[in-house]
C-alpha cells in the first residue's frame, strides 16, 4: 500500500483554482482522487475518464481531464520522499490554460 504523493503547487494553479466554480471545484477534488488512487496502485495506468497524457510540445508537462472543458497540467518532479511520487499541479481550467501550460 503506497501513501498519497506529495505535491505542490505553482502560483499559476493557485491562481486558476480561485477563479473555478464550486462545482468545477468539486469535479476537480473528484478527479484528484481518482489520479491519487491510480498512483497509489503504482501500475503506471491511469482510469480512462481521467485522460492524463503528455501535453505536445511541453517537456515534462502532463494534462489530467476533471470534466468536458476541465484540464489540469501537472509535472512529475524527484521525490521530496524516497520511493514516493512528488506531483507539481501547474493550472487549471479550461482549455485555455494551454496557451501556457
Amino acid at each position: 500500500n503506497r501513501l498519497m504523493p506529495t505535491w505542490d503547487t505553482h502560483s499559476a494553479f493557485d491562481r486558476d483554482h480561485r477563479r473555478l466554480s464550486v462545482d468545477e471545484v468539486a469535479r476537480l477534488q473528484v478527479a484528484v482522487g481518482k489520479f491519487v488512487n491510480d498512483l497509489k496502485v503504482g501500475n503506471g495506468s491511469f482510469q480512462p475518464g481521467l485522460r492524463v497524457k503528455r501535453v505536445t510540445g511541453h517537456p515534462g508537462v502532463w494534462e489530467m481531464t476533471w470534466a468536458p472543458d476541465g484540464r489540469a497540467t501537472i509535472e512529475f518532479a524527484d521525490p521530496v520522499i524516497d520511493g514516493e511520487v512528488h506531483v507539481i499541479w501547474r493550472r487549471c481550467g479550461g482549455h485555455e490554460i494551454f496557451n501556457d501550460p
